[in-house]
């Protein structure tokens, strides 16, 4: 029986697209959703990605004007984590935290682990018009890396940590939890607004679709 689709079906559409560098079929997607929303930032971000992976920087361009033109805002991301009844909140590349330095250094030693394990950083996730090795900076430091550094120094080893974000967390951040699940031997449940993701043993519960 045909079924009509809805937003979660273009939205899911919409970041196969990326998968695939289908920029064109990512556009009927993204037209789909402002039908219902013009306002959707979240879906400008995701056809962000698309454009950005097929290195399609101008379209990247456009959508930042259409956005100011149209008055959609993009919501920072944020992440959190609450331990021993206190939330503490981070957003990409955050310094604010008290403990700033000893997270960095974990999250930088983390890096290190990874990448011996075989993790390789997808750069295309970073929608900054920069050089290579800024890039892998940049998405290094997203909010949920810092929220589990945090939490991974101030928890006992061997525990579960839960993590949430306000955003849909991307694919770079989703391979580098499954490496350090595996690494640290840690449930890592980090919850977004689409679903929750279940990281044990180098896996997701969600099989990377997302």
């Amino acid at each position: 029986m045909p079924v009509t689709p809805n937003d979660f079906v273009w939205r899911s559409l919409l970041a196969a697209c990326r998968i695939h560098g289908n920029s064109q079929l990512g556009k009927t997607a993204l037209n789909h959703l402002l039908e219902s929303n013009p306002s959707d930032d979240s879906a400008f971000v995701l056809y962000s990605n698309v454009c950005a992976t097929s290195g399609e920087w101008e379209a990247v361009h456009d959508l930042r004007v259409e956005m100011e033109s149209s008055n959609v805002k993009k919501k920072p991301a944020c992440s959190w984590i609450k331990l021993k009844r206190k939330v503490s909140s981070f957003a990409i590349g955050d310094k604010s935290h008290p403990h700033s330095d000893k997270i960095y250094s974990k999250l930088y030693e983390l890096k290190k682990m990874v990448k011996e394990a075989g993790y390789v950083p997808d750069i295309s996730y970073s929608l900054q018009d920069i050089d290579d090795e800024q890039k892998e900076d940049h998405i290094w430091k997203h909010s949920e890396r810092l929220a589990l550094a945090y939490g991974l120094i101030n928890t006992p080893e061997g525990s579960d940590l839960q993590i949430f974000k306000n955003l849909r967390v991307c694919g770079d951040c989703h391979s580098a939890f499954k490496f350090i699940s595996n690494i640290v031997k840690r449930k890592i449940i980090l919850k977004d607004p689409f679903r929750f993701h279940h990281f044990s043993d180098g896996k997701c519960s969600c099989g990377d679709y997302w």
